[in-house]
């Protein structure tokens, strides 16, 4: 299987063979990841990142860095000539002189894929808009099927900003490449997109309209997202909802004994400190996931493992 020069802008361009095999590289990059690489020596990552981020910008570079090669890039548009008046495409066809591929972040939807028509290098899509988080998704099977053991036959349940929130736009559409069912616990205002519903029904169980107390004791992972202000076009509409969940110890006294809980972060509010040093948390060691996650992403599309 050849990932070599691909890019990755959503995650149903991908097979579920592909992803399986994405996610098999991600198993031996864990010890390269401990004692470094010179895998990808010579090559050059830019991060390109028109929104700010923490993680995914880190964690690309991390992964870069530990694979033995070198990061390029900035955080704030400010710090970059678009802040001039230049195009992402022209912002586009100037960095692949500089690097052999782009991590791009932009808020606004289409914007990977529109960057990829012009560049001649790859593209990861680190979040586009609302959109889609494809390597997100990929991170977060990765952790369901290191802490779980698989993903089939399990019962996921994602709560909170599901109309906003692109990871869990990306990780609906690959969890429907899977035997799963699929617990969607939302305030009315921020349900699932009608398109992501459309498009994973009929692939895989899936059920609405249930609260948070009636789901927690059939699922075997609880996936937490924020409500995220910054996606709302009125903030009276994110006063409505503000604080709808919050997952503490007496929500999860029905939990079975070896959910977990996972989350994209950062989180404010919805998920209880007290909860990080109960058995169920699961999202920091997420984070360590995400790294050689991205190692083998990494890897695979600029051809250092076939």
């Amino acid at each position: 299987m050849d990932l070599e020069g691909r890019d990755i802008i959503s995650i149903r361009e991908l097979t579920r063979e592909e992803i399986d095999w994405i996610l098999k590289t991600a198993d031996s990059m864990e010890p390269i990841a401990k004692k470094g690489s010179d895998m990808l020596k010579g090559k050059i990552l830019a991060t390109l990142f028109f929104e700010p981020s923490t993680r995914t910008k880190l964690s690309f570079e991390t992964a870069m860095l530990k694979l033995g090669g070198e990061t390029i890039g900035f955080a704030e548009p400010e710090a970059a000539s678009i802040k001039k008046g230049e195009s992402l495409a022209d912002t586009i066809r100037v960095i692949q002189n500089y690097s052999d591929v782009i991590v791009l972040r932009h808020p606004l939807e289409g914007a990977a894929r529109f960057a990829a028509e012009y560049a001649e290098i790859p593209i990861i899509n680190a979040g586009s808009g609302s959109e889609e988080h494809p390597t997100q998704a990929l991170l977060d099977l990765y952790t369901i099927r290191r802490e779980k053991g698989g993903i089939d036959g399990l019962n996921i349940a994602l709560v909170g900003d599901l109309r906003y929130g692109r990871t869990v736009h990306s990780l609906a559409y690959a969890l429907s490449l899977y035997n799963v069912k699929l617990y969607l616990v939302s305030p009315s205002l921020l349900r699932m997109r009608r398109e992501v519903i459309e498009d994973i029904k009929g692939k895989i169980e899936v059920i609405e309209g249930l609260g948070l107390e009636e789901v927690i004791p059939d699922v075997d992972v609880l996936y937490v997202t924020r409500i995220q202000k910054e996606r709302f076009p009125d903030l009276s509409e994110y006063a409505k909802v503000k604080g709808s969940y919050m997952i503490n110890l007496d929500v999860l006294k029905g939990a079975k004994d070896d959910m977990i809980i996972l989350h994209p972060l950062p989180r404010v509010d919805e998920v209880a400190v007290e909860v990080d040093s109960t058995p169920y948390a699961k999202y920091f060691k997420q984070v360590w996931y995400g790294v050689i996650v991205r190692m083998a992403i990494l890897a695979l599309i600029l051809g250092a493992v076939k």
